[in-house]
């Protein structure tokens, strides 16, 4: 195949996979862009003890979700995969609105949700890690990642302008379309020879062999790594908009507009991680270390400063940092695993971490709030995120360029 037509078709893959999970994470971030509206004490419909129960329920349902689909997504077609998932959760999102207010039932539907949406990411990056090559699949990662983190500012744009329920059925319809245009469009690319499936396999046989395999592969210390940076893309985010109306003072309306303009910067990271990453000489080992720390001390400065705007851009930079830490586990260190045959399945394991993490989080973090204070609670952040300094320092004495 020709080069012309490899970058053609690494192109058509990426743009696929990319505009497919921004419709994800527009829905996996509607409920953080909606909270300030939902828990109101005028026009509200519940409490933030019940959105943090919701939103931890829906992230380990994510979590279960990705260990059990990473696995099936290397054995099922990405095309199934990819379009029944978003279907689903496109129907389970928008029945949600029609639940009543805090009910058990509510809180299964959305959790459901999180379990289809759970379906998308593995069998995606085994597709874009089988058919293409090595670069390619790095910024075909970095696409989607990018969707990950811009689909926050989106779901803040449509919270600022929407009814709360109103901002479900747009993500729920999103969600549709997308299940549609992936069906179709696969099966185009499968026809046209652009996308095969089964070109590499386990180096070893087993369960064990493969677990060897993953250790060689340097598995325990990248699942540290999502476990660290899961907590700040997923849980510190969600709680974004709450921070900035209940500790930095603005009504909930400004918090959405304001978020939204946050995570627009902080959809930026994964440019940012790529951008050190080649000025560092591809290495991947230095460009985490670096992001580590520079998250570490922008929490810790968030502490000291009080002034509202001067705080919410440290808080936005310490964010960047750490979720351009995480931009190289996902867009770099899954991608190589294409020879191991598991990418799927070590993907959706990685995520697993990363969203029980979350889960956990969210729960600790609802309390934490109202227990010891939002100032407090970013010592905790802080913390976390110099746990990532520790984990990414060259225990060995050597770092790997991947």
């Amino acid at each position: 195949m020709s080069s012309n037509k490899k970058v053609r078709n690494a192109v058509m893959i990426g743009v696929l996979c990319s505009v497919s999970y921004l419709a994800v994470y527009i829905a996996r971030n509607v409920l953080s862009a909606v909270t300030p509206q939902m828990i109101d004490p005028v026009t509200g419909v519940t409490n933030k003890d019940y959105i943090g129960d919701l939103s931890a329920l829906y992230l380990t349902m994510y979590a279960v979700g990705q260990l059990i689909n990473g696995v099936i997504g290397d054995k099922i077609k990405a095309q199934y995969m990819i379009s029944f998932g978003l279907f689903f959760a496109g129907v389970t999102n928008c029945l949600f609105v029609f639940m009543p207010n805090s009910s058990w039932l509510a809180t299964v539907v959305y959790g459901m949700t999180g379990f289809f949406l759970s379906m998308i990411y593995g069998p995606m990056t085994k597709v874009v890690a089988e058919n293409t090559g090595p670069i390619h699949a790095t910024r075909c990662s970095l696409g989607y990642t990018f969707s990950s983190f811009f689909g926050s500012p989106l779901a803040g744009v449509l919270a600022a302008v929407l009814t709360w329920q109103s901002v479900f059925y747009v993500s729920s319809a999103a969600l549709g379309l997308m299940a549609v245009v992936c069906f179709v469009v696969f099966l185009v690319f499968e026809k046209q020879g652009i996308v095969k499936y089964g070109q590499y396999q386990i180096e070893e046989k087993g369960a064990s062999g493969g677990i060897r395999v993953l250790i060689r592969h340097r598995i325990i210390k990248f699942s540290l790594i999502s476990i660290i940076t899961g907590v700040v893309r997923t849980s510190v985010v969600f709680w974004l908009p709450t921070y900035i109306d209940e500790a930095l003072g603005y009504t909930p309306d400004e918090a959405a507009g304001m978020f939204t303009v946050a995570t627009l910067a902080i959809s930026l990271s994964a440019f940012i991680a790529v951008f050190v990453y080649e000025r560092l000489g591809r290495n991947m080992d230095l460009t985490i270390l670096i992001m580590f720390v520079a998250s570490a001390s922008f929490f810790v400065a968030v502490y000291f400063v009080s002034q509202p705007i001067v705080n919410l851009v440290l808080m936005v930079l310490a964010i960047i940092g750490s979720n351009a830490a995480a931009s190289m586990l996902w867009s770099r260190y899954c991608p190589s695993l294409r020879d191991t045959g598991m990418v799927s399945g070590a993907t959706g394991f990685l995520d697993f971490l990363s969203y029980m993490a979350a889960a956990a989080s969210n729960i600790i973090f609802a309390n934490a709030a109202d227990g010891i204070g939002w100032s407090n609670l970013i010592l905790v952040w802080a913390a976390i995120v110099m746990g990532g300094v520790l984990v990414a320092l060259p225990w060995k004495g050597t770092w790997r360029k991947a």
